[in-house]
């Protein structure tokens, strides 16, 4: 356990400049550093421990793990651990380590999310999408957004503080799409300005069409995998048919955001995916957004690879910028 808290206190420490840009960020990539089952995150004062094991096999002690927070110079208060593979759901969810309370909201590049960190079995904010919400801040100006399975809304939210118009943001369960309401007024945006619209996917798109609305930037962000009775989401074998659900939804000129997280499918046949649909002459890839390096390791640290090569993209999570023309050049 010694080792295994050297090698924590070592990552860290490649990690100790982001603080001044961000409260929310990866602290130790075990996947990538060294231990395969742990992960640790730092959401503001609370450290959040994920646990990929199973329970009764661990060899990492979490007492000694939330002992060396709180001795840190780091400034935690509260340690969660959530243990992924857990038999309940109060243990999948999380529960306290150390510290009375958790933070309940987290500041990232001068905008506020709010935060429920025991509200699922993630932390409700997905860090490594950090470079994304960058890129809605500075692309989002005057456009009308639509966030697909936007969960908790950050996108959206991202996307407010860049000036969009008009963001509209859906998501199958309306408890997560609250937050999205909650991270608006935290910023003190124009509630005119945003709308959540609870629904299946498939049905919302499909109402969408036949309205014939159009929007500038449409964010495709589905799980890995899921299904209703209205659709079948398979981000590793289907792209295609995800991708072309959402396409007649963007206008002339406009940006389509896809974010394929599946860990089993590379880099190179999901490009080989994208470049197929981009042989016609109304879509072209117009860039890649990289996962920030608390996410991907550092390279001096890193000691396991993927099990699928991610290249051309730096990391399992896939994040490309589409361009969209249209023959009818509706905007």
């Amino acid at each position: 356990m010694q080792k295994l808290l050297g090698t924590i206190t070592k990552a860290s420490q490649y990690r100790s400049g982001l603080g001044e840009t961000t409260e929310a960020y990866r602290l130790f990539n075990g996947f990538y550093e060294g231990c395969s089952d742990l992960v640790l995150d730092r959401y503001g004062s609370a450290l959040v421990i994920l646990d990929h094991g199973l329970p009764d096999d661990s060899e990492v002690s979490f007492p000694s793990l939330a002992d060396w927070a709180l001795s840190s110079e780091m400034g935690f208060e509260s340690v969660l651990l959530k243990q992924r593979r857990a038999k309940d759901l109060a243990s999948r969810n999380g529960r306290l380590l150390a510290g009375t309370s958790l933070p309940r909201q987290i500041t990232e590049d001068g905008i506020l999310y709010a935060l429920n960190l025991q509200m699922n079995q993630d932390a409700g904010f997905y860090l490594d999408t950090r470079n994304l919400r960058r890129w809605l801040v500075e692309h989002a100006g005057g456009k009308k957004v639509l966030n697909t399975f936007a969960y908790t809304g950050s996108f959206g939210v991202a996307a407010g503080v860049g000036g969009a118009l008009e963001i509209l943001q859906t998501d199958l369960d309306l408890k997560f799409l609250q937050f999205a309401h909650k991270s608006w007024h935290l910023n003190e945006l124009d509630s005119s300005r945003t709308r959540i619209l609870p629904g299946d996917f498939f049905k919302v798109t499909d109402r969408l069409r036949r309205q014939e609305r159009l929007f500038d930037i449409v964010i495709l962000d589905p799980p890995f995998f899921s299904s209703t009775q209205a659709g079948r989401v398979d981000w590793q074998n289907h792209s295609t048919r995800l991708i072309n659900k959402v396409r007649p939804l963007v206008g002339h000129g406009g940006q389509l955001v896809v974010i394929n997280n599946s860990l089993f499918l590379s880099g190179a046949d999901f490009m080989a995916e994208l470049q197929t649909l981009c042989e016609s002459d109304y879509l072209s890839l117009r860039e890649i957004i990289p996962i920030p390096e608390d996410i991907t390791g550092y390279p001096d640290a890193i000691v396991d690879t993927p099990p699928m090569d991610p290249a051309p993209f730096n990391h399992a999570t896939k994040i490309t910028i589409l361009d969209v023309v249209r023959k009818d050049q509706q905007r």
